[in-house]
C-alpha cells in the first residue's frame, strides 16, 4: 500500500515543528571524556580494513540491551520490510586557500551554498573575524570572490560572491579545494575517502558519514533480504568553527534539504506495512521529521530546516537510527536521546569507551532499533 504524499515546500523551518522543539542551547544529555587514542585518524581502508569492516554497537530501544558486533552483521538486526533512508548528498572539498587584496593568506572554509555563485564561509588562520565588506579574495586558477558582508543571524559566517557560478564554480572548487578535516586527521586525504558509495548531488561541506561504511555489496545483500532503501538530500554544514564559545552558542544552523515524493511514499508504505524506517544519519532524521506531521504521514518537500531534536522530542517519521559515535557534549547526543533514554545512552557509551570503539567520521558505528 502506498500512501500518496502531497508536495510541500518548507523553506524557513525554524525548529518549532509540532512535537519537535528547537534545540538551541539544549545541553547534551550525557558526558564523558574521549581519549585521543579513540579518535579515528584515518579511514578503515588505510588501516587494513574494508569500509564495511568497522565495529557496530547495537542498542535496542525497547529494552536497552546492547550488542557488540561488526558492521558486516548489520543485516542480522534488520528484517524484511525495513526501510533504510540514505542521505545522497556528495561532499565537496570545502577548504580553500586564498589571498586577499593585500596579499595576506586566508583559509576559507565553505559552510553553505546559497545560490549559483554565492556561499557562506568561515575565515581562519588568524582572520576568523577580521574580514570586511568588499574584501577581494583570489583562489588561483582565475577564481575570485567578493566578500558581501557577515550573515546577520550567524555573524561568524561571511557571505561570498564568486566570479563563476553553477557547474563551473563546483568544478573549480573540486580542483582547488581540500576536504575539511580536524586535528585528529593528520594530513589531507583524497576526496574519494570522504564520500559514501551512493553520493550523488554535491553540496555537503563535511561528509554525511553515517553511510560511509555501507558498501555496494552490503546494500545488495540487504536488498536480497527484503530490506529496501530510499534517499533524501541534506547538505551538511560545518560541524565546528574551531571556536568553542561560538560552537556552544550556535550548535547547528539551517541546512538545505529535499525529500522527494518517491521517498515520502516509500516511508509511508513501510509504516503502513508494519516495517521500520531507519535513518542512516542524523541528517536523515532532520530531513524526514521536517516534513512529517503528528499523523506520521511524510510529505514531499524541500527548503531549509533549523529543526533541532531533543530528548523531549516525539519522533514521527523514523523508528531507528544508524549513526557514528558522537563527541562529549555534542548536540547530536541530544538527538540520540530522542530514541533511547539518557541513562541507557550513557551505559552504551561507557561500554564503547571500555571496548576501544573509535570515534568521528572514520570510526565505528551505532545502530539504535
Amino acid at each position: 500500500m502506498v500512501v500518496h504524499s502531497p508536495s510541500v515546500t518548507v523553506a524557513g523551518i525554524d525548529g518549532r515543528h509540532e512535537g519537535l522543539p528547537h534545540e538551541g542551547l539544549t545541553p547534551a544529555p550525557i558526558d564523558f571524556t574521549l581519549p585521543a587514542a579513540l579518535e579515528a585518524p584515518a579511514p578503515p581502508e588505510l588501516r587494513g580494513l574494508r569500509r564495511d569492516q568497522v565495529r557496530l554497537l547495537v542498542m535496542e530501544r525497547a529494552t536497552g540491551a546492547v550488542t557488540h558486533t561488526s558492521f558486516a552483521h548489520l543485516g542480522d538486526f534488520l528484517r524484511p520490510g525495513d526501510l533504510l533512508v540514505l542521505n545522497s548528498s556528495r561532499t565537496v572539498p570545502a577548504l580553500l586557500r586564498a589571498v586577499d587584496e593585500r596579499g595576506a593568506a586566508v583559509e576559507v572554509r565553505l559552510a553553505d551554498r546559497r545560490g549559483s555563485r554565492r556561499w557562506d564561509a568561515l575565515f581562519l588562520e588568524g582572520r576568523a573575524h577580521s574580514g570586511h565588506d568588499g574584501m577581494r579574495l583570489l583562489f588561483g586558477d582565475g577564481l575570485r570572490a567578493e566578500v558581501l558582508g557577515r550573515r546577520r543571524d550567524l555573524p561568524f559566517l561571511w557571505r561570498l560572491r564568486f566570479s563563476r557560478g553553477g557547474p563551473d564554480l563546483l568544478d573549480a572548487i573540486e580542483r582547488l579545494g581540500e576536504p575539511v578535516r580536524y586535528t585528529y586527521v593528520a594530513g589531507a586525504l583524497p576526496l574519494d575517502l570522504y564520500q559514501t558509495v551512493y553520493a550523488a548531488e554535491p553540496g555537503s561541506v563535511e561528509m554525511p558519514s553515517a553511510g560511509r561504511p555501507l558498501s555496494w555489496e552490503m546494500l545488495l545483500r540487504l536488498r536480497r533480504a527484503g530490506v529496501r532503501t530510499a534517499s533524501i538530500v541534506l547538505h551538511t554544514g560545518l560541524s565546528s568553527t574551531r571556536d568553542d564559545a561560538i560552537d556552544a552558542l550556535h550548535p547547528n544552523y539551517d541546512e538545505a534539504f529535499s525529500v522527494s515524493g518517491e521517498t515520502a511514499d516509500a516511508v509511508n508504505a513501510a509504516h503502513a506495512a508494519g516495517g521500520r524506517v531507519i535513518a542512516v544519519g542524523t541528517t536523515v532524521v532532520r530531513a524526514l521529521e521536517s516534513v512529517t506531521g503528528t499523523d506520521r504521514i511524510v510529505r514531499a518537500g524541500h527548503g531549509r530546516t533549523r529543526l533541532r531534536i531533543t530528548p523531549a522530542s516525539t519522533l514521527h517519521a523514523v523508528d531507528g537510527l544508524l549513526t557514528g559515535l558522537h563527541e562529549p557534549r555534542a548536540s547530536h547526543l541530544a538527538m540520540l536521546s530522542a530514541f533511547v533514554s539518557p541513562s541507557r545512552l550513557q551505559t552504551a557509551y561507557d561500554a564503547a569507551l571500555r571496548r576501544g570503539y573509535l570515534w568521528h567520521e572514520f570510526g565505528d558505528m551505532n545502530l539504535i532499533v
